[in-house]
């Protein structure tokens, strides 16, 4: 397979698309896949994300948007706790007046 502006790669397809194939798993990284073959995790990226579909999310990205979301309803709850605990002081400033 060639780049775009030229010089033919130098990882053969086969390894290309096992490397791919273990960074998709589930009880893979794509660092780790990266760290373990030897190669840079941004070029290991970018072949994750040739074999992606259009808008399909990286497995770390997938992860990390999965904690994002968890992290979120996270900071919701919390933020819903401190109102009721706000309108609840502030009724007892009232009352105390």
């Amino acid at each position: 397979m060639q780049r775009g502006a030229g010089r033919p790669s130098r990882y053969p397809p086969e390894f290309r698309e096992e490397a791919v194939r273990l960074a998709l798993s589930p009880d893979h990284t794509l660092v780790g896949v990266a760290r373990d073959l030897g190669i840079e995790r941004s070029t290991l990226r970018s072949w994750v994300l040739r074999t992606a579909e259009p808008g399909e999310l990286a497995p770390d990205e997938r992860r990390e948007l999965l904690e994002l979301r968890r992290r979120v309803k996270t900071l919701e709850q919390e933020r819903e706790i401190l109102k009721k605990a706000a309108a609840f002081f502030a009724q007892e400033t009232e009352r105390t007046r």
